[in-house]
């Protein structure tokens, strides 16, 4: 199986345009660039909502 990180708001980046072999591997992309964010300062309406899909072969 492969996966992709999608935004919700259907933009493509550096971020979408990767495969990963694991699911696993996707989300330590992400726990990488938002893991520092705590939600109490977070102003999330300025950073896109990323989801992790399974890509159909």
């Amino acid at each position: 199986m492969t996966y992709r990180i999608t935004r919700h708001d259907g933009e493509e980046n550096d971020i979408t345009s990767q495969n990963f072999d694991n699911y696993d591997d996707a989300y330590d992309l992400l726990e990488e660039i938002y893991g520092d964010m705590c939600c109490s300062d977070a102003d999330y309406e300025d950073r896109p909502y990323y989801e992790i899909a399974e890509v159909e072969q």
